[in-house]
């Protein structure tokens, strides 16, 4: 199963591309995500909508996205064309991180006309005349991101998707020069790494490292929303300090020497579409400075990664995981591990 995401500017020509794809790639089906967008309206309250400026910003739009994509294609098989912007790497990771957890391949191609071309398209386009202020707000989305592509362009977006410069083609000579490229392989599967969606309770550990300050090592993964501290699932017949040991090493470099010492354990209860489990952090212990610039950050699991104190990490780490530091710390400093449920110490 595979997926063909049409990436581009707002009036780069993505949807009329991907219409004249769908009779050169076999079997294969359109799915703009702009029918998610749609019927969040129908879905949310107006106040949750109203706290956003832009649908992707939504949780909830970008999970549909994937779950829709997904069932799509396991109803249907072959490949889905899908039209649509994405500026923001994150949300290109979660998506596309989301789908491969699925075991669905995506190949992104990207529209890039010149600048100047872009703008006359803008300005030509067809604005439909039963939409209210149709041609301030459709016209005015497009050029307002204009400026978000170029910085998008200048940072990650040619790195990570194949570029297909359509200044001088006709959509349907776009749409042949992609299904040339996705059939001879010239567009790679896109290396986003994700763990698979658990289908029962798991079991997770975590391992707190520190620099010379005392302040905690925090990652950001590109398969999930929210910093995290470095680890994994434990995978069948492994012990969870080994597998956190494991963990700290493919997504840092960092061999640990000693098996850390237990901190916390949490039970996560489930949280649906979530199941929980159980979530244990332990102490992997202080990295001496020339450690600490050996970090190889950030890799194909990882954006980023910086140490941060007790405070600013309750600015990154979501309320849960922040709770499980915080306890954790609190273990530390007294030398006996803590036993939590939802993050509350009980006994």
């Amino acid at each position: 199963m595979t997926v063909v995401w049409i990436n581009g500017a707002f009036g780069a020509g993505k949807t009329t591309t991907a219409r004249e794809l769908m009779d050169l790639i076999p079997n294969s089906t359109l799915f703009d995500p702009e029918v998610i967008g749609g019927a969040l309206p129908y879905l949310l309250p107006p106040k949750r909508l109203a706290e956003v400026g832009d649908f992707q910003d939504l949780p909830i739009w970008r999970r549909l996205v994937i779950d829709t994509a997904a069932a799509m294609l396991a109803e249907l098989g072959g490949t889905l064309v899908v039209p649509m912007t994405l500026l923001r790497q994150e949300y290109r990771d979660e998506i596309f991180g989301g789908l491969a957890a699925r075991r669905v391949a995506v190949r992104h191609v990207l529209l890039a006309p010149a600048e100047t071309i872009l703008r006359e398209r803008i300005a030509g386009r067809e604005i439909p005349p039963d939409l209210p202020d149709g041609e301030i707000r459709m016209r005015q989305w497009a050029y307002d991101h204009i400026e978000p592509y170029r910085a998008a362009l200048a940072s990650w977006l040619t790195a990570d998707a194949h570029l297909v410069d359509t200044s001088a083609l006709t959509p349907y000579e776009t749409a042949a020069r992609i299904a040339g490229a996705v059939g001879s392989g010239a567009v790679p599967v896109c290396d986003i790494v994700q763990t698979p969606e658990p289908t029962s309770e798991t079991l997770a550990a975590g391992v707190l490292l520190f620099d010379e300050q005392d302040r905690v090592l925090l990652v950001d993964p590109t398969y999930k929303a929210g910093w995290e501290f470095p680890g994994g699932v434990v995978e069948p017949g492994e012990a969870p300090a080994r597998a956190g040991m494991r963990e700290v090493t493919e997504e840092t470099g960092i061999v640990l020497d000693d098996v850390p010492r237990l901190l916390v354990v949490d039970w996560e209860p489930p949280a649906p579409p979530g199941y929980g489990g159980l979530r244990l952090l332990f102490d992997g212990g202080r990295l001496e400075a020339a450690e600490a610039d050996r970090l190889l950050l950030p890799g194909p699991e990882l954006r980023g990664w910086c140490f941060a104190s007790e405070r600013e990490a309750a600015d990154l780490l979501p309320p849960v995981r922040y709770e499980r530091l915080r306890w954790a710390l609190r273990a530390r400093e007294r030398g006996a591990a803590l036993y939590l449920e939802a993050g509350v110490p009980v006994g």
